[in-house]
């Protein structure tokens, strides 16, 4: 049983966008490793900005700067 954990950022991916990268992952597994697509797991967890690090700085701040 295949899971596969997708981390973004919390910017307004919609419900279909986040349903497309649901069956496209699932998808790319079942042609690939030949998984069964009724036991793949897909959790796609979305983080605010302020709690993802890049370079020692959060999103928030090298969004900021342009970055």
């Amino acid at each position: 049983m295949p899971y596969v954990n997708i981390k973004i950022t919390k910017e307004g991916a919609t419900p279909e966008k986040k349903a497309e990268l649901i069956r496209g992952v699932t998808d790319l597994l079942v042609r690939v490793l030949g998984k069964n697509p009724a036991t793949t797991v897909v959790v796609i967890e979305e983080v605010e900005t302020d709690n993802w690090g890049i370079g020692g700085e959060t999103v928030t701040a090298r969004r900021k700067k342009g970055l």
